[in-house]
C-alpha cells in the first residue's frame, strides 16, 4: 500500500513499479531532447503514459502540467525538485497549473486558511520566483477560492464509491473523515485543467513523488468515466533526510531548508549520514559507498550540474581517494553559495509573490 500521508520512505522502488503498474522512465530517455538532469540520473524513475505528453511536446501541440504545494511548513530541498521540473516543462511550452493546497493544509495539518496563505507566499511562491519559475505564466490558484475545483469534486464524487477509495488508499473504520474527503478534491485539481473554459481535454502530466501515486490512479479512473484524457505522471525518488530517514519540514534536522543560515547548513551537513567508513584510514583503504551517502545525494539532486564531474566524485569515494570530510566541506560551500544568493533574490521578490497571491483567481 502506498499512502500520501505515510512518514516512511519507500523501501523498494522496483517492487512498487511492478505491483502498481508504473512504467520505467529511463526507457524513454532516447526520445527526450535535452532531458533534465533528474531524468538523466534516474531520480525520475517511473511514469504513467508520459509518451502521450512527450508526443505533444515534440509536435508543439497543447499540453498541461499540474502540480500543487501544501503550505504547512518551510520549503526544503526536497520541494525544490518539483520546481526544477516545472522550469524544464515551462521552457518546452507547457501550460502550467499551480494549486496552493490551503484546504489540505487546513484539514490535514490544522492551519487556518489565513496562516496557510501567509506560508504559501513567504515560504513557497517567493522561493518559486527566486528559483526562476515564471509564475505570471502559470495558472496560480488557491483551493479554498476555486469554485471550479469544488464543483468538479462534487460531480466526481458521484462516480466513485467507498470500496474503490478503500482499495486505493487503505481506508479503515479508524480513518479520519478528512482523509476520506480530501482525495476527491485532489483529483479535481488534477482534472479541472481539462474543463472547456480552461482549454478542454488534452494531455496533462503531474510530476510527483511516488507516495502521491494513489491520487493519480484515482484521477485516471475518474477521467475515463468523465470523458477526459487520463492524466500522465512522472515519479521522482524521494530525497532522504540528512539523518537517513524521510526529509520533513516538521523535523528541521532532517532537511536543508531554503531559509537556513550558513551556520545551520554547516552543522546539518557535518552531522549528516554518509556511506563512508568509520575512520579515515579505513576509508582510504576500503573506499566508501556513495549510494548510501546523503551528502552525495545532495550533489546528485542539486549541487553538481556536470555528469562527468559527478562521476569523478563517485569514483573517488569508492576508491578511497575522497574522504567524507572533504566531501562535506565541498557540499557546505556549494550549499552556502546557492542558498545565500537564493535568499537575497527571495527577499527582493516577496512583494511580487504577495501581489500574485492576492490576484490569484479561480
Amino acid at each position: 500500500m502506498i499512502s500520501p500521508w505515510a512518514s516512511e520512505l519507500p523501501a523498494d522502488y522496483e517492487r512498487l513499479m511492478r505491483e502498481f503498474g508504473i512504467e520505467s522512465f529511463p526507457e524513454l530517455l532516447p526520445q527526450i531532447p535535452n532531458p533534465h538532469l533528474l531524468m538523466r540520473r534516474g531520480v525520475i524513475f517511473g511514469h504513467r503514459d508520459f509518451g502521450r505528453v512527450l508526443e505533444a511536446m515534440k509536435s508543439g501541440s497543447p499540453y498541461a502540467v499540474m502540480t500543487g504545494l501544501m503550505p504547512s511548513g518551510p520549503m526544503h530541498l526536497g520541494h525544490k525538485m518539483v520546481i526544477d521540473e516545472l522550469k524544464w516543462f515551462q521552457e518546452r511550452g507547457a501550460e502550467i497549473f499551480l494549486c496552493v493546497a490551503d484546504v489540505e493544509a487546513h484539514v490535514m495539518r490544522g492551519l487556518s486558511l489565513k496562516e496557510a496563505e501567509r506560508v504559501a507566499v513567504e515560504e513557497y511562491l517567493s522561493n518559486y520566483l527566486a528559483l526562476g519559475l515564471d509564475l505570471e505564466r502559470c495558472h496560480l490558484y488557491f483551493q479554498s477560492r476555486s469554485r471550479r475545483v469544488k464543483d468538479l469534486s462534487l460531480t466526481l464524487g458521484t462516480m466513485v464509491n467507498f470500496s474503490e477509495l478503500r482499495a486505493i488508499y487503505g481506508f479503515t473504520g479508524e480513518s479520519k473523515a478528512s482523509h476520506i474527503f480530501y482525495p476527491l478534491l485532489d483529483v479535481s485539481d488534477i482534472l479541472h485543467v481539462q474543463l472547456p473554459e480552461l482549454g478542454g481535454p488534452r494531455p496533462t502530466v503531474v510530476p510527483v513523488g511516488v507516495d502521491q501515486d494513489p491520487h493519480l490512479r484515482l484521477a485516471r479512473d475518474l477521467a475515463s468515466r468523465a470523458g477526459l484524457v487520463p492524466p500522465s505522471s512522472i515519479y521522482h525518488r524521494l530525497m532522504r533526510g540528512l539523518t537517513g530517514g524521510k526529509m520533513s519540514s516538521s523535523q528541521p534536522q532532517t532537511a536543508i531548508l531554503l531559509g537556513d543560515s550558513a551556520e545551520e547548513v554547516r552543522k546539518k551537513v557535518w552531522d549528516a549520514f554518509t556511506g563512508g567508513q568509520p575512520t579515515e584510514k579505513e576509508q582510504r583503504e576500503l573506499g566508501g559507498n556513495p549510494k548510501q551517502c546523503v551528502v552525495f545525494e545532495l550533489m546528485v539532486y542539486h549541487l553538481i550540474e556536470d555528469d562527468a564531474e559527478l562521476a569523478r566524485v563517485s569514483e573517488s569515494c569508492r576508491t578511497g581517494k575522497l574522504v567524507c570530510g572533504e566531501c562535506k566541506r565541498r557540499a557546505i560551500d556549494l550549499l552556502g553559495r546557492f542558498l545565500g544568493s537564493l535568499q537575497t533574490r527571495r527577499e527582493n521578490l516577496l512583494p511580487k509573490a504577495l501581489e500574485l497571491a492576492k490576484a490569484a483567481k479561480d
